[in-house]
């Protein structure tokens, strides 16, 4: 089995418990979350007409006293199980923005609009350990794709650390004046004032943050052009897929954050890199960049931060605590960075970043018409749930019914987190069940669509 001896026996002890069967359901209903939160309490369901008790729940009768709900932790190296359940969101949010999918408020002509899939990166802060097409790195070295070496520093005296946790704290800005810009150089290739697009363009646009091995923040983003009302108007007959790549491109390269002068540390302006990359999206012509594919590679650096890097996925308390980490020498450097300069940008809390190495920003952003929202997506998630409570208990599963008919007084405390070394076991077990089960079904979808897929070519060529 491979598990510690007190592993085991704690996983004997929750498998014989009397509540056991109950135990599992609660965290198959999590999901199989590694870290739940446990919660103390009641719910009473009464009737508001004539104040009669339709249901009660207390977490009394549950195995330990407690009811446990997923953490929702977006990050996979916290929580595998909720950060799967956060990739799928943002995956059906970013797919929706590109195919449209009119449940998700985007109408399936999106499909015809201008999109591409942008990337913004980093300048260099000095010459790092890669893998060039030539084959051998600045070191002489032909690195192997696992090599821990990639993306640290060639030479750490002369690499730009502070530089590089300023880029990362200042992305943000750099991302919204990068929008801002945009539009601009839009409304400029089409003869316009800003004013005047806003009356027949519209800019939507889906993005997400990922590292890169050296430690710097870059953004992948899904941009489309509309006509005025958003998703269901077509862009004006000029608005083409040449023009958006374009005013990306000379967007980027006029943006700039200046950093002033402070303490020790000059005033720097902070840009992107040269290196802007933007393709677009199939269906409008043989692009072989897939719709599917661009929104699977963005829920996939939805719930990752900075750990690609080595570093930790918690706030550092202190300098000192670094000693105890197992840290690469490069990530170290750049922890270290924003601990020297935070006194110097105190407002840019830079020592409070520094498990992020410095980037404070979110890591999915989506302007408002572009999709629906997470919190959309969850609700549908919540009221599913409540309509199958509703008719376990026989009650009415109309919500909009209940909101005025019942009334629920429920009342719960916190009363911890995580599970116990044996349960924890047993709760990876289970989300990996439920992984392979959802494969199963995914890969039976897709074979059915293939199936469909090549009927029809069968019944047209009939």
């Amino acid at each position: 089995m491979g598990t510690d001896p007190l592993t085991l026996a704690d996983l004997l002890r929750v498998a014989n418990s009397p509540g056991f069967e109950r135990w599992r359901e609660q965290v198959r209903r999590t999901g199989g979350c590694a870290h739940p939160i446990r919660l103390q309490g009641q719910t009473v369901t009464r009737d508001v007409r004539t104040g009669d008790v339709l249901y009660a729940y207390s977490t009394a009768h549950e195995p330990g006293g407690m009811l446990r709900v997923a953490c929702g932790n977006r990050r996979a190296s916290r929580c595998p199980s909720c950060a799967w359940t956060y990739a799928g969101d943002t995956y059906h949010l970013i797919r929706a923005g590109i195919t449209g999918d009119l449940n998700k408020g985007v109408s399936p002509v999106v499909r015809d609009h201008p999109r591409v899939f942008a990337t913004l990166t980093a300048p260099s802060f000095g010459p790092v350990h890669n893998r060039p097409d030539a084959g051998r790195c600045r070191c002489g070295t032909a690195h192997p794709e696992d090599d821990p070496v990639l993306g640290t520093a060639l030479d750490p005296g002369r690499y730009d650390y502070a530089g590089a946790v300023l880029f990362n704290n200042f992305a943000g800005d750099l991302w919204r004046r990068f929008t801002i810009y945009l539009r601009r150089e839009i409304a400029a290739r089409a003869g316009l004032t800003q004013t005047a697009l806003a009356d027949v363009c519209r800019v939507s646009f889906g993005k997400v943050a990922e590292f890169q091995k050296r430690g710097a923040v870059h953004f992948h983003a899904v941009v489309r052009l509309d006509g005025p009302d958003g998703s269901d108007t077509a862009p004006p007959a000029w608005a083409s897929l040449a023009l958006l790549d374009e005013a990306i491109r000379a967007a980027a390269a006029r943006v700039s954050v200046p950093v002033p002068a402070s303490g020790d540390y000059p005033a720097r302006v902070l840009r992107w890199g040269s290196q802007i990359d933007v393709q677009p999206i199939g269906a409008l012509g043989h692009e072989e960049l897939t719709e599917q594919a661009v929104a699977s590679y963005v829920a996939k650096y939805a719930t990752k931060a900075a750990e690609t890097t080595g570093t930790v996925d918690h706030r550092i308390g202190e300098l000192a605590e670094l000693d105890k980490l197992p840290l690469p020498a490069h990530t170290r450097s750049l922890i270290e960075a924003c601990w020297e300069l935070d006194g110097a940008y105190p407002d840019r809390l830079l020592a409070h970043w520094a498990h992020m190495l410095g980037f404070r920003g979110h890591f999915s952003t989506k302007s408002r018409h572009y999709s629906t929202t997470l919190g959309a997506l969850r609700q549908v998630r919540a009221d599913y749930r409540a309509r199958q409570e509703r008719r376990e208990r026989g009650l009415s599963e109309d919500l909009d019914d209940a909101e005025g008919s019942t009334m629920v007084l429920a009342h719960f405390t916190y009363a911890g987190q995580g599970h116990t070394p044996g349960e924890s076991w047993l709760a990876a077990s289970i989300a990996e069940d439920i992984r392979l089960n959802r494969e199963i079904a995914r890969e039976a979808m897709a074979d059915l669509d293939r199936w469909e897929v090549g009927w029809d070519d069968y019944a047209q060529a009939a």
